[in-house]
């Protein structure tokens, strides 16, 4: 495994578009209680609004751990180009806000942070929902790489209640080697 060095301007871009919010309509609501504990650990991709810095990844995990310095160490990967191509990686931290959990900026290159709000969480935390609130950036992540149709389509119908595009989703392949 390799850590990505071809994408780094790519995530340099996309840190920039992230620091930036053109709201739609109504303000993007996150969920109301996040137990960052749970929320740890290994995250499949089911579905995104496919952006540059993800161009060719197949197979998209992220895993997150607490650190003890108060900050969510972040660890994306995926397979390039296909489910059998090279393993990419990145690490970064995520930054917990303090009066709402569910609203956490994300950096890979500093001083650049993101926005990470996590605006569905089923109770049992088998699934979240990511967000921005320019609506241009959207994760479907789930604890098993796949994801029963009837929850997904339950999903789509809250993130339109929230004003996304949900054409703009594309499942992700989760048919692959392990990372």
């Amino acid at each position: 495994m390799r850590i990505v060095t071809h994408t780094t301007k790519i995530i340099f871009t996309m840190l920039l578009f992230l620091s930036f919010s053109c709201k739609s309509g109504k303000p993007l609501k996150t969920v109301d209680h996040v137990d960052l504990k749970k929320y740890m650990g290994k995250w499949y991709e089911i579905a995104t609004i496919p952006q540059k810095f993800q161009k060719g990844c197949r197979c998209t995990i992220a895993e997150y751990s607490l650190t003890d310095k108060g900050y969510v160490r972040v660890l994306n990967s995926c397979r390039k180009d296909s489910v059998n191509g090279p393993a990419n990686q990145i690490e970064g931290k995520a930054f917990v806000n303090k009066q709402n959990p569910a609203k956490l900026k994300v950096q890979f290159f500093w001083p650049f942070k993101g926005k990470y709000w996590i605006i569905d969480l089923a109770d049992d935390y088998s699934y979240a929902v990511v967000g921005h609130p320019n609506r241009k950036y959207l994760w479907v992540l789930s604890r098993k790489p796949t994801m029963d149709s009837k929850i997904y389509e339950e999903i789509i119908t809250r993130l339109k209640d929230q004003d996304y595009n949900t054409d703009l989703l594309v499942k992700t392949n989760q048919n692959c080697n392990s990372l």
